[in-house]
């Protein structure tokens, strides 16, 4: 895209100089000699992009003003000079005849001189403003990279959490856990380095970490999930691991329910919008009991749907009666 830009801008500016050169050749004979002009805006061309691309660039400039001063007063007067020589000794027939074309020939050095300082003016601020936008993208891409490899080990270490119980009660369910793991590694791995996933790859990751968490805890903690999409609704793409972080968060925080612990998922898409809901129930945590790691999911979604879901997303998050409930409805690309 860019070198198409830049193509379409070379071509302009070659349209522009080759209507100004030729324009004279295509007048009535009787008028100023089309070669006169030709001379003319060729050293005005010469001006403009001189002053441009060379002078304004190397000494326009807290440190270099007074030279550049000098420099355009060399570049005008000399161009000037070049005119009257051209003017005065090739074509003094028509200097003798026609006197009124001095003035626009001399003046139209100065007004090239304008137009070029104007126009080095608007390509400085059109650059700045591209250089800024591709810094800001830069930043963006290196922020968006820093919180998804965060979520991973943040994730990957509640997993081995889940394992380690696992292992201790010499459990049977290890084995096809670990499978499980393997599947959710292979995820996270390699299908994550991209832009965006498939919806359906998600929801592939979302049920095989559930799958875990069933092998885990079996019939102590109730797993109601329902996942409604249709085929069209499966083909969207989705940031990866965008949703795991509330289910991880609702096992977190739900499976210690003094009473029967439940996790409820919605997930459903309609009109290209997704609708994602999670509930358990909970008992709130004195503070000194929380670990450093608390927070740290939820904190990454959010900061991920504000990078890249601007103004496209609605998050809500309700705590009350011991129901931690959150509501996320998100516009699909």
């Amino acid at each position: 895209m860019k070198f198409k830009s830049k193509y379409w801008f070379i071509a302009l500016q070659v349209s522009v100089w080759a209507a100004l050169l030729v324009s004279p050749f295509l007048a009535p004979r009787d008028q100023v000699p089309a070669i006169l002009l030709a001379y003319v805006t060729l050293i005005n061309i010469v001006i403009f992009y001189l002053h441009a691309y060379v002078i304004f660039p190397a000494f326009f400039n807290r440190r270099g003003w007074w030279m550049y001063i000098a420099a355009v007063i060399l570049l005008v007067g000399g161009s000037l000079a070049l005119k009257r020589s051209i003017l005065f000794i090739g074509f003094h027939e028509v200097a003798r005849s026609m006197p009124w074309i001095i003035r626009p020939i001399f003046a139209s050095s100065f007004v090239f001189f304008v137009l070029s300082f104007f126009y080095r003016l608007l390509l400085d601020r059109f650059r700045a403003e591209r250089e800024q936008k591709e810094r800001q993208a830069t930043e963006l891409v290196t922020e968006l990279k820093f919180l998804r490899s965060q979520i991973s080990p943040h994730f990957l270490f509640n997993v081995l959490t889940n394992l380690v119980s696992l292992a201790r009660k010499r459990s049977d369910k290890l084995e096809p856990a670990l499978i499980k793991l393997s599947e959710l590694l292979r995820y996270m791995l390699y299908d994550t380095q991209g832009k965006k996933v498939p919806l359906q790859t998600e929801v592939e990751y979302l049920n095989n970490y559930l799958d875990l968490q069933r092998l885990r805890f079996g019939n102590d903690v109730d797993i109601d999930s329902r996942i409604d999409l249709d085929e069209e609704a499966r083909a969207h793409a989705i940031e990866p691991m965008l949703l795991i972080p509330f289910v991880e968060n609702a096992f977190k925080h739900g499976v210690g329910y003094s009473g029967r612990p439940g996790i409820v998922l919605r997930l459903s898409v309609a009109f290209n919008t997704l609708s994602f809901e999670v509930r358990n129930k909970f008992e709130p945590e004195p503070a000194e009991a929380k670990d450093e790691s608390s927070g740290i999911g939820l904190g990454n979604v959010l900061s991920r749907l504000n990078l890249l879901y601007r103004d496209k997303y609605t998050l809500t998050i309700n705590d009350a009666n011991g129901v931690f409930h959150i509501v996320l409805t998100l516009q699909l690309l």
